[in-house]
C-alpha cells in the first residue's frame, strides 16, 4: 500500500469547509478589490531596475490577512508558506510563485504609512456603503475603546512609548491609546475614527466623529457637558445632542429619567459591534507599533475592514451587487 506523505490529502476527499476558509470566502466576494487598488496603485512601485515588485492586489490580500488574523511580519510569512487557504487567498502557488518576505511585507505598510493610505482606503469602503444605501447619514452613535500597550519596551533606552499615555477607568489603570469611532445609527458601520492617546477626554474628540448632516448625535456618560444632555440643541442648525441624565449627589432620578436612560442604552448598543469585530472576531486587543501615526493607520484598516464583514450579506454578488 502507497504510505501517504504530510502534503498527501487524497484520504479527504470531501473535506469540510473550515470556518477560516468560509471566512476568507466571503470576503474575497466583498471587498471592493479593484477600487482599493486604484487607490494605492499611483503610490505602488512599477516594473523596473532591480527586482520587480509583486502585484499590487496580491499585497493588498496579504496586508488585510494580516488585520485579520492579527499576525505580525515574519508571522504573516510563515502562514503563507504553511496555509494553503492563506496562498490561495494570496493568489499564489507554492509551486510555481515565490512567497513575499516579512521585509516585502514591512515595505507594503509602511507604504502605505506615509502616504496615509490607510485613511483614503477607508474612505473609498465608505463610499461604497453609501452607494448601496447603508449609511442614512441622519444619526451618528459615537463612542470610544482602549487599545493596550506595551508598560515597557526592549529599546535602549528602556522607556515606555511616549505618544502612549495612562489613564484610569472604573479601578482599573490603562496605559495606551484610544480610538474614537463615529457609528451611522442606522446600520452601525462606523463613518469616522479618530486615534488619540488613552488619557484624551471623549468629549474632546466628539465634533471629529461628526459628518455635518446629522440630525441626532447619541454618546454616553463620556459625551456630557451641561449644554449635552437629552434635548439639548447646538446653535444654530447642529444637530440634536442625546446623552444619558446623571445623578447627582443626594438627588435621585425620576421614573421618566430612568425609562429614558434605559432607551438610550438600547439604542447606544450598536457602537460596541464595530468594537467587538475588531477586538473578537480580528483579535486586536494591544496595539503592535510605536506611535500613534502607526497604530492609527493599523486601527482605521480594521474598522474599514470590520465594516465590510459587519456589511457583507449586502455585499454578496448574489444579493444583485457588484464589487
Amino acid at each position: 500500500m502507497k504510505q501517504l506523505g504530510f502534503g498527501d490529502n487524497g484520504f479527504t476527499k470531501h473535506p469540510k469547509t473550515t470556518r477560516k476558509q468560509q471566512f476568507l470566502a466571503d470576503m474575497d466576494k466583498v471587498v471592493p478589490w479593484s477600487r482599493l487598488c486604484a487607490v494605492i496603485a499611483p503610490r505602488y512601485p512599477t516594473i523596473g531596475k532591480g527586482r520587480p515588485p509583486f502585484p499590487l492586489e496580491i499585497m493588498l490580500r496579504i496586508h488585510f490577512m494580516q488585520q485579520w488574523f492579527a499576525l505580525s511580519d515574519p508571522a504573516m510569512e510563515e502562514a503563507l508558506h504553511d496555509m494553503p487557504v492563506m496562498r490561495e487567498f494570496a493568489k499564489l502557488d507554492a509551486a510555481s510563485d515565490a512567497m513575499p518576505d516579512e521585509s516585502t511585507i514591512l515595505r507594503f505598510r509602511h507604504l502605505l504609512e506615509k502616504h496615509s493610505l490607510a485613511h483614503q482606503l477607508f474612505a473609498e469602503i465608505s463610499g461604497l456603503l453609501a452607494e448601496r444605501g447603508l449609511m442614512l447619514r441622519q444619526g451618528t452613535i459615537v463612542d470610544a475603546t482602549l487599545i493596550a500597550a506595551p508598560s515597557s519596551t526592549k529599546n535602549a533606552d528602556g522607556k515606555r512609548d511616549p505618544e502612549m499615555s495612562q489613564t484610569k477607568k472604573g479601578n482599573q489603570w490603562y496605559f495606551g491609546a484610544k480610538a474614537h469611532i463615529g457609528v451611522d445609527a442606522h446600520s452601525g458601520l462606523v463613518h469616522t475614527v479618530e486615534i488619540t492617546t488613552a488619557k484624551s477626554a471623549d468629549i474632546k474628540s466628539m465634533d471629529h466623529l461628526l459628518h455635518g448632516e446629522e440630525r441626532l448625535v447619541i454618546g454616553d456618560g463620556g459625551y456630557h457637558r451641561n449644554e449635552h444632555m437629552v434635548d439639548a440643541v447646538r446653535e444654530g442648525s447642529g444637530p440634536r445632542i442625546v446623552t444619558p441624565f446623571k445623578r447627582k449627589a443626594g438627588h435621585q432620578l425620576t421614573q421618566w429619567q430612568e425609562q429614558m436612560n434605559h432607551a438610550l442604552a438600547k439604542l447606544r448598543a450598536i457602537v460596541e459591534h464595530p468594537f467587538r469585530v475588531v477586538k473578537r472576531q480580528f483579535g486586536y486587543t494591544k496595539v503592535r507599533y510605536r506611535g500613534l501615526a502607526k497604530n492609527g493607520a493599523q486601527m482605521v484598516t480594521l474598522f474599514a475592514l470590520s465594516n465590510l464583514y459587519q456589511a457583507r450579506r449586502y455585499l454578496m454578488p448574489d444579493q444583485g451587487y457588484s464589487v
